[in-house]
């Protein structure tokens, strides 16, 4: 049920078909063993000061863990990266950024990733819409 993490032990038991109490034992196991890594809050980026969203494809000049590692530190520094993923194919990383608006995200563009060793490419894809956002 990752569609609700607040839902109450015995809604949940009645949705599953469990007593309540082997289903609060189901859930303290899946936690416990790793698979529930934790509950999350959706937040309103609007609320929250952010009016721009961008996924950012990143290529680095250098393949080495070094390279990577300093990328790595580098992004985990930034807080308008909310997300960092090291994928295959044309470029390295692909990284979602959230800013308050355009100029805040030039700012990051030319003083954080502008500044980071190994950078070599940078392409902006920026957020319209999001007909279907499946993150908590």
């Amino acid at each position: 049920m990752s569609r609700d993490g607040r839902i109450s032990n015995l809604d949940l038991a009645e949705r599953v078909g469990l007593s309540p109490s082997a289903c609060l034992r189901r859930v303290q196991e899946l936690e416990r063993d790793g698979v529930i890594l934790g509950y999350r809050a959706r937040l309103d980026p609007a609320a929250m000061g952010v009016g721009f969203v961008a996924y950012l494809g990143v290529g680095l000049n250098d393949h080495s863990k070094a390279a990577q590692e300093t990328f790595e530190r580098a992004v985990a520094r930034a807080p308008e990266v909310t997300e960092c993923h090291n994928v295959t194919g044309t470029i390295e990383y692909l990284l979602r950024v959230e800013c308050a608006d355009l100029a805040a995200y030039k700012t990051f563009h030319t003083e954080v990733l502008g500044t980071t060793p190994h950078v070599a490419s940078l392409t902006t894809y920026v957020v319209i819409g999001s007909p279907k956002d499946g993150r908590a």
